[in-house]
Formats: structure tokens, sequence, C-alpha cells
């Protein structure tokens, strides 16, 4: 009976360790369990992360004042209580406008880990990306002059960023978006599937070991791959169109690519696909399967691989909502009958 015990944990042991392997081998990467390898990593060397700008980013991306009327902060489409998304199929922004182009809003968390960002791949990295979402129309609608007239007028504003970049700092539009940035990528959320690659076999459980060779074995990691299991631009339909993809005008960028969308922590950023028209993820999984890797996905294998799914939700760090400064008489004032 020992022997037979013994042999099992022997054999689960090599298992997880070639599984370990295989899956580095389909490009699969772990966030590091080092908090300084983290740093390095999602740190921008033209605007390294300290404290002090993490702290006044976290007051920016709550911020409702940057946007023209007043109500709507990055967090209003990237909740981050609820997945870093706002749960709706298509987002939805100032004067209550739906996405024009069916678009949903993809989660900030991970982010970071993204090759481009937008779901058109569009922007090359976070500090570019912060800048697009305060001025559309569509989202938050604020000019830029709008935004810094907004910042520059709260003197606690002010003696923030001087604290974080320098009493000579000049507080412009772009610096604005840079240090919301700097805020965003300290959003990661290492999970026990980065235990089990960072060489932990037993973080993950048996089925959803099966699960991520399953994941493998049927190709999903051909897009959903490296840090972020997602964030690169592919091709989207390969093997047959997408059963909703009329709804919105949204075709990818001028190659028909579209941005990968991470799986951390899937399980909370539903619904799935670009114009979020499948609300769970089962059906994403079979979807998935029938027009990128062109097979039809059994139950049980979609189940195994929503198993695997579920060992990605990740520990989010801790937010504490910021107290924001008090406007005074130079805030520029918000037309709420006209905005």
């Amino acid at each position: 009976m020992k022997t037979l015990i013994l042999s099992g944990i022997v054999a689960t042991s090599v298992m997880g360790a070639s599984l370990i392997d295989e899956a580095k081998n389909a490009g699969l990467k772990a966030i590091p369990a080092n908090p300084k390898a983290v740093e390095k990593l999602t740190s921008n060397p033209k605007n390294p992360t300290t404290a002090a700008k993490v702290e006044l980013g976290k007051m920016l991306y709550f911020e409702p004042r940057l946007s023209k009327s007043g109500l709507i902060s990055c967090n209003t489409c990237h909740n981050l209580a609820i997945g870093g998304t706002d749960g709706m199929a298509a987002a939805i922004g100032h004067k209550w406008t739906s996405n024009p182009h069916g678009l949903s809003s993809p989660t900030v968390y991970n982010a970071v880990f993204y090759s481009q960002q937008f779901w058109d791949g569009r922007s090359p990295h976070l500090e570019d990306q912060a800048q697009g979402p305060i001025q559309a129309g569509p989202e938050m609608a604020a000019p830029k002059d709008f935004v810094t007239g907004v910042v520059t007028s709260m003197p606690q504003y002010v003696s923030a960023f001087q604290s974080a970049y320098g009493k000579d700092i000049k507080i412009t539009f772009e610096k604005i978006a840079d240090t919301i940035a700097v805020f965003e990528r300290t959003l990661v959320t290492p999970s026990r599937y980065d235990a089990f690659l960072n060489g932990n076999k037993k973080a993950l459980t048996q089925a959803e070991q099966k699960g991520l060779k399953t994941f493998i074995d049927k190709g999903c990691a051909t897009c959903h791959n490296d840090i972020a299991l997602g964030g690169t631009m592919q091709a989207f339909g390969v093997v047959a169109p997408y059963k909703y993809m009329n709804v919105g005008d949204f075709k990818g960028d001028k190659n028909g690519m579209v941005r990968v969308p991470t799986l951390r922590n899937v399980t909370q950023s539903a619904p799935y696909f670009h114009n979020g028209q499948i609300a769970t993820l089962p059906e994403a999984i079979k979807e998935m399967g029938r027009i990128q890797l062109g097979v039809n996905l059994n139950d049980e294998e979609v189940t195994s691989i929503q198993t695997f799914l579920q060992s990605l939700e990740g520990k989010k760090p801790t937010i504490v909502y910021p107290m924001l400064p008090a406007s005074t008489e130079k805030t520029p004032k918000v037309d709420v009958v006209n905005n």
C-alpha cells in the first residue's frame, strides 16, 4: 500500500515537472515570484515607478473631475473592484453614450504585460493609452486644457506632483496620463498558475493541470501566451467567422488583426470578446475553438480548459480608495445641462 502511494506521489511530481516544461516550451511565462523582478519587469525606464507617483496616479485614476461631466473616472469603465472592467457588452461614457464601435472595456489588470494597447493595438504602451479615453468624445470627453486646468487648480495636486517629480515639474496633460500609467503598471495579479510555472508542482490541482495540458494540446497557447496569456496582435476568425462579428463595426486593425485579451482573471471579465456578445466562459471557449482552432471542443474538453482558467484568478493588490482634494474657485466648472 505504501509503495502504491509513493508511486502515485512520484508520478504526480514527474507529471507536474514535465508539464511545467511543456508550458514553457509553448510560450507560457510566469509572473516572477520576486517582487523586485516584477517591479523591474513592469516599470518604465523613462518614468520609473516610485511610491509617490503610484499614490498620485491612483488619485488621478479615481478622479471623476478629469471628465467633462465630472462624473466619469478611469475606474468607471475599468472598475478595480469587479475585475478591472465594467461588465458591459459595450463601454458606456459621456452622456450615457455607448461605444460607437460596439467595443467593450478590457480589463486594466495585467495590461502592463501587453505588447500593445487598445483592441486595435494603436498604442504602444500604457502612458500613450491613458491619453485616449480622457479625450475621446464617447468616453470622458475632456480636452487637454480642461484636464490640466482641473489638476493645477487644486494645491494638493500641485504639491503631490512636486513631491513625485520635483519642484520644477510642469504639469501637462501628458504628465497626468504618465502618472495614471505608473499606477496602472502596479495592477499585477500573480496566481497559483504562476506558482506552478515557478516550480511549485502542487500549486495546481490534478484537474487544473489536466486543463492546462488540454489548453496547450488544443492550441490555445498559440495566441494566449507569454506572461499575459494574451496581449499581442493576432488574426481573428482564422478558420471561421465569429458569429457576432456583425455587432458593431470593429474589424480589427488595417490588417484585420485584433489584440488578444488576457486570460488572467478571465472568470471575472465577462461578457467576452471585443463586443461582449458572449456571456459565459464555456460558450466563449467553444467559440474560440471553432473560429480560431477549427475544432469542436466537446463538453469534457471545455470543462477541463475552464477548470484551468479558474486557476488564473490572481491576488489583486490592495486598493484603498483615495480621498481627493476639494475643488477651488479656479477649478473648471461643469455645465451639467450642456455637458
